[in-house]
């Protein structure tokens, strides 16, 4: 994956009223936002300045020249003085990207002791940004509202996390994802209706017989294979655990040119995200396990089992997550079994192979071991631990009538005991608020067993990114009673039926 070097407007909002001085001092203010913000080293992104917008014609004219700009992935608008509303009703439903409503002024304490009319007429904000959100809500539009003052570190913050969401709804209409084979049969979580998500998200989900990204493996040079084998082997712990050296390579060998070719393949076609299924294998010889497990470490979605869903979001979330300092993983995730021992609580989380190694905490070690699904030969995989902290947890659901994405708190610490015979990738985390009520409220709300999950996003981010959308979010954190979730779950029935 490689970073995109979007850029985010500022635009601010005034008129005539009160002569060229004033004005002239509005863009003098917002010029040194503006740099302030690109110097403060909280914005992941660059902030551009535009001219002060006082006319309908040149907010019509902006708003429609930042959908066309391909750099452009949102716009952050700023009232410093009193800018009338209906000014911005035209340009505001032409606009088709990310909006922040930066709700500050240039003063952060009022000059007491100087203060008089001029002042107050030339630093209204707390006027002029209330009548600018007045037309949002009359217009019924979404948009992002962060409140505070420009140099504080924390609206910093706010605003850099803005970006990352709004990186995620301009990139997700770039998303497309590749299926081999169809959803495991009989499940339903993983199905879901792939047009309306074209319509809602911008994903195209298109289907491949198995045996045409086969051939593209079998085309790997031997040559190749080694090479990557030898990445492996440098990079990885090997544990052999009694297995003959030469036939252990061989199972890995097996994974490398999987990876090649399926890369290659996603690489000419122009897929960003892969769904596999155990039981469509055709020439494979292996269940791709460690192939996967790289893949999603480079920055491709997965989805198990055919779930397109989780795999388009697992390519947002690390879109969104690009580039981040110190980030800790993003990769799909399945919840297998519990700990029910009281004051011990949590959900144990893995796949049958396919976990991404950005979470891994300590060693990452190569093995190949025996695979009950899928009919084929011992799958080699990357075997590890998660680590310790916060994160989320997200299932994006098709309810038949509208999608509903889910949103879980999770705490994430180290399993009491190892667990020396389960040969996988793991994490071990307790839901918020604890787990009788995070997994009875996850129940209620239909989520999935395969999340995708992420200790570098908040849950404010991902119901961001759902709000653009247009769809409906529901939060399971440390607030959450039974009651009260029940209640939001048949309010929200009513006012997100398409």
């Amino acid at each position: 994956m490689q970073q995109k070097q979007y850029k985010f407007w500022f635009c601010t909002g005034s008129q005539d009223l009160y002569g060229d001085e004033c004005l002239a001092h509005v863009a003098e203010h917002s010029k040194q936002i503006v740099e302030s913000l690109n110097d403060s080293g909280m914005l992941p992104y660059e902030v551009v300045w535009r001219p002060t917008l006082i006319t309908n014609e040149l907010i019509r004219k902006t708003f429609n020249e930042a959908n066309t700009d391909e750099s452009c992935a949102g716009v952050i608008t700023w009232m410093h003085t009193f800018s009338p509303a209906k000014s911005w009703i035209l340009g505001l439903q032409e606009y088709r990207k990310p909006l922040l409503h930066l709700h500050t002024q240039f003063n952060q304490e009022i000059p007491y002791d100087t203060i008089d009319m001029d002042f107050m007429n030339e630093n209204q904000s707390a006027h002029g940004d209330r009548e600018y959100g007045h037309i949002f809500s009359r217009l019924q539009m979404e948009r992002k509202v962060i409140v505070g003052f420009w140099g504080d570190k924390a609206v910093q913050a706010e605003i850099g996390s803005w970006m990352r969401t709004a990186v995620g709804v301009i990139e997700s209409s770039h998303i497309r994802v590749m299926r081999i084979a169809d959803n495991m049969r009989n499940v339903a979580v993983t199905e879901g209706d792939k047009v309306e998500a074209q319509i809602k998200f911008g994903w195209e989900v298109d289907a491949y017989p198995v045996n045409e990204i086969a051939e593209a493996v079998a085309q790997v040079s031997q040559a190749d294979i080694n090479a990557l084998v030898e990445e492996y082997y440098d990079k990885y712990e090997i544990l052999l655990e009694g297995r003959d050296e030469k036939e252990f390579r061989e199972h890995v060998a097996v994974q490398a040119g999987i990876e090649i070719g399926f890369e290659r393949f996603l690489t000419e076609k122009n897929y960003q995200a892969i769904v596999t299924h155990f039981g469509d294998l055709g020439s494979l010889k292996q269940l791709p396990g460690l192939a996967i497990q790289r893949l999603m470490e480079k920055g491709y979605g997965f989805g198990g089992e055919g779930d397109w869903k989780t795999a388009a979001m697992v390519r947002v979330m690390k879109i969104m997550t690009e580039g981040m300092k110190d980030a800790k993983g993003t990769s799909f995730m399945e919840d297998y079994t519990y700990n029910l021992v009281p004051g011990k609580e949590g959900i144990l989380q893995a796949h049958m192979l396919e976990v991404c190694p950005t979470i891994a905490d300590g060693p990452v070690s190569i093995k190949a071991q025996p695979l009950s699904m899928g009919d084929r030969e011992d799958p080699a995989r990357l075997v590890f631990t998660a680590k310790e902290g916060p994160a989320i947890a997200t299932s994006l659901i098709d309810l038949g009538d509208r999608f509903r994405l889910i949103i879980n708190d999770v705490d994430c610490k180290k399993t009491e005991k190892p667990m020396p015979k389960l040969p996988v990738a793991t994490a071990f985390w307790t839901p918020q608020p604890n787990l009788k009520t995070g997994a009875q409220a996850w129940i209620l709300a239909g989520g999935a067993h395969h999340t995708a999950f992420s200790y570098d996003l908040t849950a404010e981010q991902m119901g961001d990114w759902a709000a653009a959308m247009g769809i409906e979010a529901v939060y399971i954190d440390k607030d959450t009673t039974i009651r009260q979730f029940k209640n939001e779950l048949f309010w929200n029935a009513a006012a997100f039926r398409r």
